[in-house]
């Protein structure tokens, strides 16, 4: 079985904050709970942001992950890699410079990767959009 390869990353930073602006925003509209984002850049070469949000239902979380999927190709014309949609308690959506984890209550709280990328300062919760 071939391995998958992470999505690509955007080496302009104007490129990296239009995503992030744009996960939130996605996020925001499909009505995510407790979003946060934790910035990564200086800290991890995996991405530059880490956004972590909570829906109210697998239903919720596996709509949310599909939208955002594809609003992040329309965007940038480069597709977002997803794990997790068959359950929809934690899906994962690698938008490359921007990595996403949508959760069920109850399986972010048990995984708690907030805590665990913080990196001793808490994240803030991030304000919606306007």
């Amino acid at each position: 079985m071939p391995a998958i390869e992470p999505a690509r990353r955007s080496p302009d930073s104007t490129d990296v904050e239009a995503l992030h602006r744009l996960v939130l925003q996605s996020l925001d509209d499909d009505q995510a709970v407790d979003t946060i984002s934790i910035p990564l850049a200086g800290k991890s070469s995996i991405a530059d942001y880490m956004v972590i949000a909570s829906g109210r239902s697998t239903r919720q979380v596996a709509s949310m992950a599909q939208k955002l999927s594809e609003r992040i190709k329309g965007e940038t014309g480069r597709p977002a890699r997803i794990e997790g949609l068959p359950n929809a308690d934690w899906v994962l959506i690698d938008g490359g410079d921007v990595i996403v984890h949508l959760f069920r209550p109850e399986v972010r709280s048990f995984y708690n990767l907030e805590r665990m990328w913080s990196f001793g300062d808490a994240p803030a919760p991030v304000v919606a959009p306007n």
